[in-house]
Protein backbone atom coordinates (compact mmCIF):
# COMPACT_ATOMS: atom_id res chain seq x y z
CA UNK A 1 0.00 0.00 0.00
CA UNK A 2 1.40 3.48 -1.01
CA UNK A 3 1.25 6.12 1.81
CA UNK A 4 0.48 9.75 0.37
CA UNK A 5 3.44 12.15 0.59
CA UNK A 6 3.26 15.28 1.68
CA UNK A 7 6.14 17.99 1.82
CA UNK A 8 6.51 20.82 4.27
CA UNK A 9 7.66 23.94 2.27
CA UNK A 10 8.28 27.73 3.09
CA UNK A 11 11.51 30.10 3.59
CA UNK A 12 14.21 29.64 6.10
CA UNK A 13 13.32 29.74 10.02
CA UNK A 14 9.77 29.44 9.90
CA UNK A 15 9.69 26.67 11.81
CA UNK A 16 9.08 23.46 8.94
CA UNK A 17 11.84 21.47 11.04
CA UNK A 18 9.99 22.12 14.43
CA UNK A 19 6.88 21.12 12.62
CA UNK A 20 8.18 18.10 11.05
CA UNK A 21 9.49 16.95 14.68
CA UNK A 22 6.04 17.53 16.27
CA UNK A 23 3.87 15.69 13.23
CA UNK A 24 6.60 12.67 13.42
CA UNK A 25 7.10 13.00 17.17
CA UNK A 26 10.72 12.84 16.74
CA UNK A 27 13.66 14.72 16.93
CA UNK A 28 15.56 14.34 13.71
CA UNK A 29 15.20 17.63 12.50
CA UNK A 30 17.69 19.71 14.02
CA UNK A 31 15.96 23.15 15.50
CA UNK A 32 17.61 26.18 15.77
CA UNK A 33 17.35 30.03 16.06
CA UNK A 34 19.53 30.65 12.90
CA UNK A 35 18.26 30.51 9.51
CA UNK A 36 19.17 27.39 7.16
CA UNK A 37 20.49 24.64 9.70
CA UNK A 38 18.90 22.25 7.53
CA UNK A 39 21.47 20.56 5.32
CA UNK A 40 19.72 17.33 5.11
CA UNK A 41 16.37 16.17 3.83
CA UNK A 42 13.89 14.68 6.78
CA UNK A 43 11.63 11.87 6.19
CA UNK A 44 9.17 10.64 8.29
CA UNK A 45 5.47 9.05 8.75
CA UNK A 46 2.93 10.89 10.55
CA UNK A 47 -0.17 8.79 12.09
CA UNK A 48 -3.51 10.13 12.30
CA UNK A 49 -6.89 8.87 12.87
CA UNK A 50 -5.65 5.66 12.46
CA UNK A 51 -4.08 6.51 8.96
CA UNK A 52 -0.20 7.13 7.91
CA UNK A 53 1.15 9.35 5.17
CA UNK A 54 4.71 10.33 5.10
CA UNK A 55 6.21 13.65 5.07
CA UNK A 56 8.93 15.41 3.72
CA UNK A 57 10.75 18.53 5.53
CA UNK A 58 12.85 20.31 2.75
CA UNK A 59 14.75 22.34 5.30
CA UNK A 60 16.52 25.68 4.72
CA UNK A 61 19.37 26.23 2.48
CA UNK A 62 20.87 29.91 2.54
CA UNK A 63 23.39 30.67 -0.20
CA UNK A 64 25.47 34.08 -0.39
CA UNK A 65 23.43 35.57 -2.71
CA UNK A 66 19.66 36.70 -2.44
CA UNK A 67 18.42 35.79 -6.08
CA UNK A 68 20.00 32.20 -5.95
CA UNK A 69 18.51 31.52 -2.66
CA UNK A 70 15.09 32.50 -4.19
CA UNK A 71 16.05 30.55 -7.45
CA UNK A 72 16.31 27.24 -5.03
CA UNK A 73 13.45 27.84 -3.07
CA UNK A 74 11.58 28.53 -6.17
CA UNK A 75 13.03 25.20 -8.27
CA UNK A 76 12.42 23.23 -4.94
CA UNK A 77 8.45 23.69 -4.63
CA UNK A 78 8.53 22.93 -8.50
CA UNK A 79 10.16 19.91 -7.92
CA UNK A 80 8.00 19.20 -4.88
CA UNK A 81 4.85 19.61 -6.85
CA UNK A 82 5.25 17.04 -9.50
CA UNK A 83 6.30 14.83 -6.83
CA UNK A 84 3.21 15.27 -3.94
CA UNK A 85 0.00 14.62 -2.55
CA UNK A 86 -0.38 17.97 -0.65
CA UNK A 87 1.75 20.84 0.46
CA UNK A 88 1.77 22.32 4.05
CA UNK A 89 3.01 26.37 3.47
CA UNK A 90 5.00 27.54 6.35
CA UNK A 91 5.26 31.37 7.34
CA UNK A 92 6.17 33.10 10.12
CA UNK A 93 3.01 34.80 12.05
CA UNK A 94 5.29 37.35 13.99
CA UNK A 95 7.12 38.54 10.94
CA UNK A 96 3.95 38.81 8.70
CA UNK A 97 3.73 38.40 4.90
CA UNK A 98 6.88 39.15 3.10
CA UNK A 99 7.45 39.07 -0.70
CA UNK A 100 9.49 35.12 -0.86
CA UNK A 101 5.53 34.05 0.82
CA UNK A 102 3.67 36.01 -2.14
CA UNK A 103 6.21 34.26 -4.56
CA UNK A 104 5.97 30.98 -3.29
CA UNK A 105 2.31 31.65 -3.27
CA UNK A 106 1.95 32.28 -7.03
CA UNK A 107 3.81 28.57 -7.92
CA UNK A 108 1.51 26.82 -5.42
CA UNK A 109 -1.55 28.10 -6.78
CA UNK A 110 -1.16 26.89 -10.08
CA UNK A 111 -0.98 23.68 -9.00
CA UNK A 112 -3.65 20.93 -8.94
CA UNK A 113 -2.68 19.78 -5.32
CA UNK A 114 -3.97 20.73 -1.72
CA UNK A 115 -2.39 24.14 -0.37
CA UNK A 116 -2.39 24.06 3.50
CA UNK A 117 -0.93 27.66 4.59
CA UNK A 118 0.13 27.21 8.60
CA UNK A 119 0.58 30.82 9.70
CA UNK A 120 3.18 29.59 12.52
CA UNK A 121 4.48 30.58 15.59
CA UNK A 122 0.52 31.61 16.79
CA UNK A 123 1.36 30.15 20.37
CA UNK A 124 -1.91 31.66 22.08
CA UNK A 125 -5.38 33.26 20.79
CA UNK A 126 -4.17 36.60 21.09
CA UNK A 127 -1.67 36.06 18.17
CA UNK A 128 -4.60 34.32 15.56
CA UNK A 129 -5.41 37.60 14.23
CA UNK A 130 -2.14 37.92 12.42
CA UNK A 131 -3.44 35.13 9.91
CA UNK A 132 -5.64 37.97 8.23
CA UNK A 133 -2.56 39.48 6.81
CA UNK A 134 -2.44 36.00 4.84
CA UNK A 135 -5.54 35.70 3.45
CA UNK A 136 -4.73 38.39 0.61
CA UNK A 137 -2.89 35.27 -0.89
CA UNK A 138 -5.91 33.31 -1.50
CA UNK A 139 -5.30 30.31 -0.36
CA UNK A 140 -8.44 28.20 0.41
CA UNK A 141 -7.06 26.45 3.75
CA UNK A 142 -5.78 29.25 6.20
CA UNK A 143 -4.34 28.13 9.59
CA UNK A 144 -2.72 30.06 12.61
CA UNK A 145 -1.06 27.13 14.18
CA UNK A 146 1.76 26.28 16.74
CA UNK A 147 4.65 23.66 15.96
CA UNK A 148 6.16 24.33 18.99
CA UNK A 149 3.07 23.54 21.41
CA UNK A 150 1.11 22.39 18.50
CA UNK A 151 -2.15 24.38 19.04
CA UNK A 152 -4.30 23.82 16.42
CA UNK A 153 -2.51 20.90 14.60
CA UNK A 154 -5.10 18.50 15.28
CA UNK A 155 -7.80 20.28 13.07
CA UNK A 156 -5.10 20.68 10.06
CA UNK A 157 -4.41 17.02 10.33
CA UNK A 158 -8.48 16.09 10.44
CA UNK A 159 -8.35 18.44 6.96
CA UNK A 160 -5.43 17.30 5.56
CA UNK A 161 -6.84 13.55 6.12
CA UNK A 162 -10.37 14.23 3.73
CA UNK A 163 -8.22 15.11 1.34
CA UNK A 164 -5.07 12.87 0.50
CA UNK A 165 -5.99 9.83 -1.08
CA UNK A 166 -5.35 6.39 1.14
CA UNK A 167 -5.03 3.15 -0.67
CA UNK A 168 -8.01 0.78 0.78
CA UNK A 169 -6.97 -1.79 3.04
CA UNK A 170 -8.91 -4.58 0.84
CA UNK A 171 -6.51 -3.61 -2.72
CA UNK A 172 -5.29 -6.50 -4.03
CA UNK A 173 -1.64 -6.63 -3.62
CA UNK A 174 0.53 -7.09 -7.00
CA UNK A 175 2.23 -10.70 -6.32
CA UNK A 176 5.14 -9.38 -8.83
CA UNK A 177 8.35 -8.80 -7.45
CA UNK A 178 8.92 -4.82 -7.37
CA UNK A 179 12.31 -3.57 -7.97
CA UNK A 180 13.79 -0.73 -7.14
CA UNK A 181 17.22 0.41 -8.05
CA UNK A 182 18.31 3.14 -6.20
CA UNK A 183 21.20 5.45 -5.83
CA UNK A 184 23.05 8.79 -6.05
CA UNK A 185 22.84 11.00 -9.59
CA UNK A 186 25.25 9.36 -11.78
CA UNK A 187 25.91 6.30 -10.97
CA UNK A 188 24.26 4.35 -13.62
CA UNK A 189 20.83 3.65 -12.60
CA UNK A 190 19.57 4.61 -16.25
CA UNK A 191 21.73 2.20 -17.79
CA UNK A 192 21.56 -0.35 -15.72
CA UNK A 193 17.61 -0.32 -16.41
CA UNK A 194 18.41 -0.13 -19.79
CA UNK A 195 20.96 -3.15 -19.99
CA UNK A 196 18.19 -5.51 -17.95
CA UNK A 197 15.74 -4.23 -20.99
CA UNK A 198 17.24 -4.80 -23.71
CA UNK A 199 16.23 -1.20 -25.00
CA UNK A 200 16.71 2.34 -24.05
CA UNK A 201 13.49 3.29 -22.01
CA UNK A 202 15.46 5.97 -20.30
CA UNK A 203 17.07 9.00 -21.32
CA UNK A 204 21.03 8.17 -20.52
CA UNK A 205 23.54 11.17 -20.47
CA UNK A 206 27.03 11.76 -18.55
CA UNK A 207 25.12 14.73 -16.80
CA UNK A 208 23.92 13.79 -13.35
CA UNK A 209 20.46 13.72 -13.06
CA UNK A 210 18.99 13.41 -16.30
CA UNK A 211 15.74 11.35 -16.20
CA UNK A 212 12.67 13.19 -15.91
CA UNK A 213 10.72 11.25 -14.85
CA UNK A 214 10.67 8.11 -12.79
CA UNK A 215 9.51 5.51 -14.79
CA UNK A 216 8.06 1.83 -13.96
CA UNK A 217 9.07 -1.45 -16.85
CA UNK A 218 8.05 -4.52 -16.67
CA UNK A 219 10.56 -7.65 -17.46
CA UNK A 220 10.17 -10.69 -17.89
CA UNK A 221 12.89 -12.97 -16.92
CA UNK A 222 12.15 -16.60 -17.91
CA UNK A 223 8.19 -16.58 -17.60
CA UNK A 224 7.72 -14.35 -14.72
CA UNK A 225 7.20 -11.06 -14.71
CA UNK A 226 9.79 -8.13 -12.45
CA UNK A 227 8.70 -4.79 -11.82
CA UNK A 228 11.48 -2.00 -12.62
CA UNK A 229 11.79 1.58 -10.99
CA UNK A 230 14.14 3.69 -12.10
CA UNK A 231 14.78 6.42 -10.09
CA UNK A 232 16.92 8.54 -11.65
CA UNK A 233 16.88 12.34 -11.63
CA UNK A 234 15.99 15.50 -13.40
CA UNK A 235 16.62 16.49 -16.67
CA UNK A 236 19.27 19.97 -16.99
CA UNK A 237 16.13 22.26 -15.89
CA UNK A 238 17.23 22.52 -12.33
CA UNK A 239 20.30 24.91 -12.95
CA UNK A 240 21.26 24.56 -8.70
CA UNK A 241 22.73 21.02 -7.82
CA UNK A 242 21.09 21.08 -4.51
CA UNK A 243 17.81 20.84 -6.75
CA UNK A 244 18.90 17.92 -8.57
CA UNK A 245 20.06 15.78 -5.14
CA UNK A 246 16.96 17.06 -3.60
CA UNK A 247 14.97 15.49 -6.81
CA UNK A 248 16.79 12.24 -7.04
CA UNK A 249 16.02 12.10 -2.91
CA UNK A 250 12.69 12.41 -3.40
CA UNK A 251 12.29 9.85 -6.26
CA UNK A 252 14.55 7.54 -3.93
CA UNK A 253 12.78 7.28 -1.02
CA UNK A 254 9.53 7.15 -2.79
CA UNK A 255 10.59 4.12 -4.86
CA UNK A 256 12.29 2.39 -1.55
CA UNK A 257 9.33 2.95 0.54
CA UNK A 258 6.85 0.84 -2.28
CA UNK A 259 9.57 -2.10 -3.27
CA UNK A 260 10.08 -5.22 -1.98
CA UNK A 261 13.68 -5.41 -2.91
CA UNK A 262 16.02 -2.85 -3.52
CA UNK A 263 19.53 -2.59 -5.81
CA UNK A 264 21.45 0.09 -4.21
CA UNK A 265 23.97 1.59 -7.28
CA UNK A 266 27.24 2.14 -6.43
CA UNK A 267 30.02 3.92 -7.70
CA UNK A 268 33.14 1.56 -8.14
CA UNK A 269 35.54 4.83 -7.97
CA UNK A 270 33.71 6.21 -4.92
CA UNK A 271 32.17 3.23 -3.06
CA UNK A 272 29.86 3.97 -0.23
CA UNK A 273 29.13 7.59 0.59
CA UNK A 274 27.25 9.25 3.69
CA UNK A 275 24.39 9.42 1.43
CA UNK A 276 24.52 6.03 0.48
CA UNK A 277 24.44 4.91 4.56
CA UNK A 278 21.77 6.97 4.71
CA UNK A 279 19.52 4.82 2.24
CA UNK A 280 20.82 1.88 3.81
CA UNK A 281 19.35 3.16 6.93
CA UNK A 282 15.76 3.49 5.31
CA UNK A 283 15.91 0.56 3.64
CA UNK A 284 16.73 -1.52 6.84
CA UNK A 285 14.55 0.69 8.92
CA UNK A 286 11.59 -0.25 6.08
CA UNK A 287 12.48 -3.76 6.05
CA UNK A 288 13.34 -4.33 2.89
CA UNK A 289 15.55 -6.60 0.84
CA UNK A 290 18.82 -4.99 0.20
CA UNK A 291 21.04 -5.79 -2.15
CA UNK A 292 24.75 -3.38 -2.63
CA UNK A 293 25.89 -3.31 -6.74
CA UNK A 294 29.29 -1.54 -7.48
CA UNK A 295 28.66 -0.40 -10.67
CA UNK A 296 31.55 0.34 -13.29
CA UNK A 297 33.35 -2.56 -12.03
CA UNK A 298 35.07 -2.46 -15.91
CA UNK A 299 37.14 0.42 -14.86
CA UNK A 300 38.61 -1.55 -11.99
CA UNK A 301 42.24 -2.40 -12.64
CA UNK A 302 41.92 -6.83 -10.74
CA UNK A 303 43.81 -9.33 -9.37
CA UNK A 304 42.22 -12.26 -7.87
CA UNK A 305 41.47 -10.53 -4.26
CA UNK A 306 40.11 -7.10 -5.82
CA UNK A 307 36.86 -7.66 -5.21
CA UNK A 308 36.98 -9.75 -1.54
CA UNK A 309 38.88 -6.77 -0.67
CA UNK A 310 36.24 -3.90 -1.89
CA UNK A 311 33.35 -5.80 -1.06
CA UNK A 312 35.09 -6.00 3.04
CA UNK A 313 36.10 -2.63 2.96
CA UNK A 314 32.06 -2.27 2.15
CA UNK A 315 30.51 -4.52 4.83
CA UNK A 316 32.88 -2.73 7.28
CA UNK A 317 31.77 0.64 6.65
CA UNK A 318 28.13 -0.13 7.19
CA UNK A 319 29.03 -2.26 10.22
CA UNK A 320 26.01 -4.05 11.82
CA UNK A 321 24.06 -4.61 8.24
CA UNK A 322 26.78 -7.35 6.98
CA UNK A 323 24.19 -9.46 5.74
CA UNK A 324 23.64 -7.79 2.52
CA UNK A 325 25.18 -9.31 -0.34
CA UNK A 326 27.56 -7.02 -2.35
CA UNK A 327 27.56 -7.47 -6.11
CA UNK A 328 30.28 -6.29 -8.86
CA UNK A 329 28.67 -5.65 -12.08
CA UNK A 330 28.86 -3.30 -15.06
CA UNK A 331 25.49 -2.10 -17.31
CA UNK A 332 27.85 -0.79 -20.03
CA UNK A 333 29.48 -4.22 -20.86
CA UNK A 334 26.14 -6.25 -19.01
CA UNK A 335 28.44 -7.88 -16.86
CA UNK A 336 26.62 -9.92 -14.28
CA UNK A 337 23.75 -7.66 -14.22
CA UNK A 338 20.90 -10.82 -14.65
CA UNK A 339 22.34 -12.54 -11.52
CA UNK A 340 21.50 -9.57 -9.81
CA UNK A 341 17.72 -10.39 -10.69
CA UNK A 342 18.48 -13.93 -9.52
CA UNK A 343 19.56 -12.85 -6.36
CA UNK A 344 16.62 -10.18 -6.03
CA UNK A 345 14.30 -13.06 -6.58
CA UNK A 346 16.02 -15.05 -3.70
CA UNK A 347 16.42 -12.46 -1.43
CA UNK A 348 12.31 -11.83 -1.87
CA UNK A 349 12.08 -15.59 -1.25
CA UNK A 350 13.80 -14.95 2.11
CA UNK A 351 11.47 -12.25 2.86
CA UNK A 352 8.75 -14.11 3.15
CA UNK A 353 9.77 -17.35 4.19
CA UNK A 354 8.64 -18.76 7.49
CA UNK A 355 10.62 -21.29 9.81
CA UNK A 356 8.41 -23.37 11.70
CA UNK A 357 7.77 -22.75 15.12
CA UNK A 358 8.98 -26.28 16.61
CA UNK A 359 12.07 -26.00 14.47
CA UNK A 360 13.82 -22.49 15.66
CA UNK A 361 12.87 -23.81 19.24
CA UNK A 362 14.36 -27.74 18.38
CA UNK A 363 17.64 -25.42 16.55
CA UNK A 364 17.72 -22.07 18.79
CA UNK A 365 17.19 -23.21 22.23
CA UNK A 366 20.42 -25.18 22.88
CA UNK A 367 22.14 -22.84 21.65
CA UNK A 368 20.29 -20.32 24.28
CA UNK A 369 21.30 -22.52 26.97
CA UNK A 370 24.93 -23.07 25.96
CA UNK A 371 25.62 -18.92 25.85
CA UNK A 372 22.33 -17.76 27.81
CA UNK A 373 21.42 -13.77 28.30
CA UNK A 374 22.82 -12.39 31.37
CA UNK A 375 21.40 -11.81 34.26
CA UNK A 376 19.41 -8.89 35.09
CA UNK A 377 20.94 -5.59 37.45
CA UNK A 378 19.38 -6.72 40.05
CA UNK A 379 20.20 -10.51 39.70
CA UNK A 380 17.00 -11.82 38.51
CA UNK A 381 17.43 -14.60 35.67
CA UNK A 382 16.94 -13.72 32.85
CA UNK A 383 15.51 -17.11 30.52
CA UNK A 384 14.35 -17.00 26.85
CA UNK A 385 12.00 -20.02 26.76
CA UNK A 386 10.09 -19.82 23.59
CA UNK A 387 11.04 -18.75 20.31
CA UNK A 388 8.01 -18.45 17.52
CA UNK A 389 7.90 -16.14 14.13
CA UNK A 390 5.07 -13.77 13.05
CA UNK A 391 4.89 -10.97 10.84
CA UNK A 392 2.97 -11.34 7.46
CA UNK A 393 5.51 -8.99 5.26
CA UNK A 394 8.93 -9.17 6.50
CA UNK A 395 10.40 -11.61 9.05
CA UNK A 396 10.10 -11.38 12.96
CA UNK A 397 11.11 -13.57 15.29
CA UNK A 398 9.18 -13.36 18.56
CA UNK A 399 11.40 -14.32 21.81
CA UNK A 400 9.22 -15.06 25.32
CA UNK A 401 11.16 -14.73 28.15
CA UNK A 402 11.43 -13.96 32.09
CA UNK A 403 12.51 -10.18 32.73
CA UNK A 404 13.02 -10.00 28.75
CA UNK A 405 13.43 -5.75 29.24
CA UNK A 406 16.83 -6.61 31.00
CA UNK A 407 18.26 -8.36 27.58
CA UNK A 408 21.24 -6.03 26.60
CA UNK A 409 21.36 -4.80 23.02
CA UNK A 410 24.45 -6.82 22.52
CA UNK A 411 22.90 -9.84 23.00
CA UNK A 412 20.01 -9.56 20.69
CA UNK A 413 22.73 -8.86 18.26
CA UNK A 414 24.10 -12.02 19.49
CA UNK A 415 20.56 -13.58 18.50
CA UNK A 416 20.20 -12.30 15.40
CA UNK A 417 23.37 -13.70 14.08
CA UNK A 418 22.33 -17.16 15.56
CA UNK A 419 19.09 -16.89 13.72
CA UNK A 420 20.88 -16.03 10.30
CA UNK A 421 23.59 -18.53 11.12
CA UNK A 422 20.97 -21.41 11.22
CA UNK A 423 18.05 -19.93 8.53
CA UNK A 424 19.43 -17.71 6.63
CA UNK A 425 17.24 -14.85 5.47
CA UNK A 426 20.85 -13.01 3.19
CA UNK A 427 19.58 -9.42 2.22
CA UNK A 428 16.64 -9.53 4.41
CA UNK A 429 16.55 -7.14 7.97
CA UNK A 430 14.74 -9.09 10.19
CA UNK A 431 13.03 -7.81 13.56
CA UNK A 432 13.27 -9.21 17.16
CA UNK A 433 10.28 -8.50 19.52
CA UNK A 434 10.42 -9.50 23.29
CA UNK A 435 7.65 -10.69 25.05
CA UNK A 436 7.14 -11.37 28.87
CA UNK A 437 6.61 -15.42 29.34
Amino acid sequence: MSAPLVLIVGRPNVGKSTLFNRLTKSTDAIVDDVSGVTRDRNYGDVEWNGKTFRVIDTGGYVPNSEDLFEKVIREQIEIGLSECDAMLFVVDGKIGLTPIDKDITGILRKSNKPVYLLVNKSDTHEFAANKSDFYSLGLKHVYDVSALNGRNLGDLLDDLEKHLNFSSEDETEDPRLHLAIIGKPNVGKSSLVNALLGFDRSIVTNIPGTTRDSIDSVLKYYGEEVVLVDTAGLRKKSRVKENIEFFSNVRTYKALWNCDVAILLLDSNLGVENQDQKIIQEAVRRRKGLILAVNKWDLIEKDTNTAKHYANAIIDKIGSIDYVPVMFVSALTKQRIFKLIEVAKKIHEERHKKIPTNKLNEVLLPEIENSPPPASPTGKEVKIKYITQVGEHYPIIMFFASNHKFIPDHYKRFLEKMVRKNFGFEGVPITLSFKEK
